[in-house]
């Protein structure tokens, strides 16, 4: 595995071999890198992943729409957990390199087709400019620092390449207010009274929701966040708002409709729930110009 990476390492960068994966030492890891790392190197909950999210026709649609033939092409998948991205899309890319900071999760992606690498996503371990395509999946909001992490897989993408990140909650239309923000914290109290919420038991519902760092009223991201990031580095960006429900579609402009939750928030918050920036998620598709703009 080291030889297969060894170019594409900054200089100096020395990783060990873990079995069946790579790591980059993390000295001091964050709350966030903790949560996540116990959360997703848990074997039942990380393949519960694997298995139930993002792998669907649409998510398949709209990522393929997005990224084109990725053959022969390398791949950086930033926060690839157990490996859903290629699971789902298949293909047969020159090399496709996995970050997380889950052991076990690095292991499940290793099997899937995976060159896996713990490293830190705020300081990765490669150098710039060598990879084609660049991806982070729901990746963004489960870290602390969300804008060095866009900065730092950024950092990767060779002039003609593509950055592509999904599935982070879109801060406008998960900022509750008034009622629809009394209901959001009283469907925690509900948990503790049934014992779990979205997920299986107590414990794993409580490591989920530690994981997802910005996922709450008030967080989120932003269009302008990857603009003012983004264009500076010489990004073409494009952003377009979706509920999760269609697929190469969104790329023309076409949102779909959330599930009547959500619309119910919007509303009782004050906002058009048929709006853009009621849309719960943003996926943005940016090209790295071959002149800096």
């Amino acid at each position: 595995m080291k030889a297969k990476i060894k170019s594409y390492l900054k200089p100096g960068i020395e990783v060990e071999e873990r079995g069946s994966y790579l790591e980059c030492p993390i000295v001091d890891p964050s709350e966030a890198i903790k949560a996540n790392a116990y959360y997703f190197g848990n074997h039942e909950w990380a393949e519960e992943y694997l298995i139930y999210c993002h792998r669907n026709e649409a998510f398949k649609s709209r990522w393929t729409a997005a990224i084109g033939d990725w053959s022969n092409k390398i791949i950086v998948d930033v926060g690839c957990g157990p490996g859903n991205i290629f699971a789902t899309l298949k293909g047969k890319p020159k090399l496709l390199i996995g970050v997380d900071v889950a052991p076990t999760s690095l292991e499940l992606a290793s099997e899937v087709g995976y060159l896996p690498m713990l490293a830190d996503a705020t300081n990765l371990p490669f150098k710039s400019g060598f990879a084609d395509i660049v991806t982070l999946n729901a990746a963004l909001h489960h870290c602390e620092d969300m804008e060095a992490v866009l900065k730092e897989a950024a950092r990767l993408v060779k002039p003609g390449g593509v950055l592509i990140t999904d599935h982070d909650p879109q801060r406008s239309a998960w900022n509750y207010k008034g009622i629809a923000k009394l209901l959001w914290i009283a469907r925690l109290y509900y948990y503790k009274i049934i014992g779990h919420g979205f997920h299986k038991t107590s414990d794993q519902q409580l490591w989920g929701l530690a994981c997802e760092i910005h996922h709450k009223p008030g967080h989120g991201v932003t269009k302008e966040m990857f603009n003012n990031i983004l264009k500076p580095m010489g990004f073409n960006v494009r952003v377009f708002p979706h509920n999760h429900e269609l697929g190469a579609e969104v790329l023309k402009g076409n949102k779909g409709k959330a599930s009547f939750k959500y619309r119910l928030g919007n509303l009782l918050s004050g906002r058009n729930p048929n709006a853009d920036s009621s849309a719960l998620s943003l996926m943005c598709v940016a090209e790295k110009s071959y002149v800096l703009l």
